[in-house]
């Protein structure tokens, strides 16, 4: 699992790949602090290359949400593949999040 974190105009842009699964979980939340600390501004996290991801991830997802949503910034997750997708729905996350 990688996170790259991008400067943009308007917030930043970061790149998931990989699998998002229970070991990895613990070092996207190492890598995932300069997004919580950037909350204030638009995050866009591109997923286009996230194999798989558990509810470990998920979890991680959520408090990348509810940190965004308190601070006024906008997390917005793009280029979800069929199965990541999949898991959104079924996990009822595809309502809580913005998803282009």
């Amino acid at each position: 699992m990688t996170l790259k974190i991008t400067e943009q105009d308007n917030g930043l842009k970061a790149e998931l790949t990989g699998r998002l699964d229970t070991a990895a979980s613990e070092q996207f939340a190492r890598d995932m602090n300069p997004l919580l600390e950037q909350a204030h501004r638009n995050i866009e996290l591109d997923l286009a290359g996230l194999e798989y991801i558990s509810s470990s991830g998920l979890s991680l997802l959520l408090t990348l949400l509810k940190q965004a949503n308190s601070k006024g910034g906008q997390l917005t997750l793009k280029n979800l593949n069929e199965s990541i997708r999949e898991v959104f729905t079924m996990t009822g996350f595809f309502r809580l999040f913005n998803i282009r």
